[in-house]
């Protein structure tokens, strides 16, 4: 499991051009689910995301977590983390879990996630997202789960 992890002031997805889901300050997470991922790995990587110190303390050091900053997360799926792109022109798409898989998967993590921090929304799986956001630092992390 791959998690695109990006501290946010805020984040909205819009589905058909209409507002789905939004969040302020916290992270926004896409995240691309593989063949081999299991239930295991999301419950890994969730308690990696909600440790995970990437939010300033007053001395301006990486110190916090989310949780410590009280922040939101936003799960949005993104199969083509998944994609290899080491050869060519065109990414493969070969170690991607198939989409209904991927979707248990991924309701699972959201739900697991909502039990864990009630302040987790989500984007919608397999829908044509826009995402608006305002990225803090910039800070982003490329973590697997």
């Amino acid at each position: 499991m791959i998690a695109l992890i990006q501290r946010v002031d805020y984040a909205k997805v819009f589905v058909s051009n209409e507002l789905y889901s939004e969040i302020g300050e916290g992270l926004l997470v896409f995240v691309g689910i593989e063949k081999k991922d299991s239930r295991s790995n999301i419950e890994k990587l969730l308690e990696k995301l909600l440790a995970y110190r990437i939010f300033n303390d007053d001395a301006g050091k990486m110190n916090l977590s989310v949780q410590n900053k009280n922040g939101e997360i936003m799960l949005v799926s993104q199969f083509t983390l998944a994609a290899s792109t080491n050869k060519g022109l065109r990414p493969s798409f070969s170690s991607a879990k198939i989409p209904s898989e991927a979707k248990e998967l991924f309701d699972y993590l959201v739900s697991f996630a909502k039990g864990k921090y009630p302040k987790t929304k989500s984007g919608k799986f397999a829908a044509d997202m826009r995402i608006v956001l305002e990225n803090n630092g910039p800070v982003t992390f490329h973590i697997r789960g």
